[in-house]
């Protein structure tokens, strides 16, 4: 699929340099694909689109890992301070792979640190457990377990203003120890993340009438696949957006 062919390219290196937001704000919307694909053309001109050997989307694999009681996802879908996430992301159209922890920083914003991986250790922490713990020192967790597999192609924007990245999320699938999930090939996830201050896509979505979802891939991918779980803020999401 390819989108925003009438913006100009961005390299990966620039576009760290510029945006790189390891500490940020995230707001995230679930919208139908034509609305998503509607938004292309009011984007400021001066939008570039991240582009890698001429490619401009790309396909991306996330492992969640978690303890056998699912610390990880209680302390997310309950909103608790001091949550936490663990995943290796694979970028599979390049063959890289980072470990990346991911903790709450500053009045609800995001942390990440991330550990180059070898690609062949992508479904265990074992060769990063020293970094895991040096990240979360005191609720480092014992055993660390894979729980779900997310994958979905992503397209990237960067926004001048602000030095702000929007990515857009088309084709998500979970994967997980009690079954598959597809979710709908009409629906787009968009994530903006700035500094803090609301981007100029944000204030797009917003005049056009959307609002900020929680969606989170792991914590309502695993809400999907085990009914049983208690979450009810993913569960409105799955009943307003995906079932």
């Amino acid at each position: 699929m390819s989108v925003a062919t009438h913006l100009d390219p961005i390299s990966l290196t620039e576009l760290t340099e510029k945006a790189a937001l390891q500490t940020r704000v995230d707001r995230k919307y679930v919208l139908r694909w034509d609305d998503a694909m509607a938004l292309l053309p009011a984007l400021d001109r001066t939008t570039r689109v991240l582009e890698i050997d001429g490619e401009r989307n790309f396909r991306y694999r996330s492992v969640y890992f978690d303890t056998p009681d699912l610390v990880c996802f209680r302390l997310t879908a309950h909103r608790r301070r001091r949550r936490f996430k663990v995943r290796t992301r694979t970028y599979l159209d390049s063959a890289l792979c980072w470990l990346e922890v991911k903790t709450e920083g500053f009045r609800g914003g995001t942390v990440k640190n991330r550990l180059p991986y070898e690609v062949g250790d992508f479904e265990t922490v074992a060769p990063g457990r020293w970094f895991v713990e040096e990240i979360l020192g005191d609720r480092a967790v014992v055993e660390l377990a894979p729980v779900l597999v997310s994958e979905y192609r992503r397209t990237t924007f960067y926004l001048p203003d602000g030095d702000s990245r929007v990515t857009l999320d088309t084709e998500l699938s979970w994967n997980g120890v009690d079954g598959d999930v597809l979710t709908p090939r009409n629906l787009a996830i968009i994530e903006t993340k700035t500094a803090s201050a609301a981007s100029p896509v944000d204030r797009l979505l917003w005049a056009r009438g959307h609002r900020p979802t929680a969606i989170s891939k792991y914590a309502t991918g695993l809400s999907a696949l085990r009914p049983e779980l208690s979450a009810p803020r993913w569960r409105r999401t799955l009943r307003t957006h995906f079932w």
